[in-house]
């Protein structure tokens, strides 16, 4: 059975960071695509950051770059996000997701995965 779970969610305050985890089982991390993706309340779930299997490569929307770090571990089945210099605007509950094809250009867009977490709440506040 194909699973994800997310973890390393919590309360933190401006400008402090987190490390987000995705643990997958059930397939092979190295021909998946993997994306994280958040949703604040009243908004429509966004496209933070994704890690292509097919070329190695790395995405960002451009709210978090500079800040957050997309990294993969195939050898332990695991996805991170490193998260720095939170801002309170990064409150939200974080998800990832997996597929097994995709462009680059399709990177950020929940719309083309397929297998998804049950998401951890990150609560960015003084």
């Amino acid at each position: 059975q194909l699973q994800l779970v997310e973890s390393g969610g919590g309360l933190v305050q401006p400008g402090g960071s987190l490390r987000l985890s995705c643990v997958v089982s059930g397939f092979n991390l190295d021909y998946y695509a993997i994306g994280w993706f958040r949703q604040a309340p009243g908004k429509e779930r966004e496209g933070v950051s994704c890690a292509m299997s097919s070329d190695g490569s790395t995405h960002y929307v451009d709210s978090v770059k500079g800040r957050f770090t997309i990294s993969r571990d195939n050898a332990k089945s695991t996805v991170y996000l490193q998260m720095n210099s939170l801002k309170p605007e990064d409150t939200a509950v974080y998800y990832c997701a997996a597929s097994p094809a995709l462009l680059a250009r399709q990177c950020l867009d929940a719309v083309w995965y397929v297998y998804w977490g049950q998401g951890t709440q990150v609560i960015v506040s003084s």
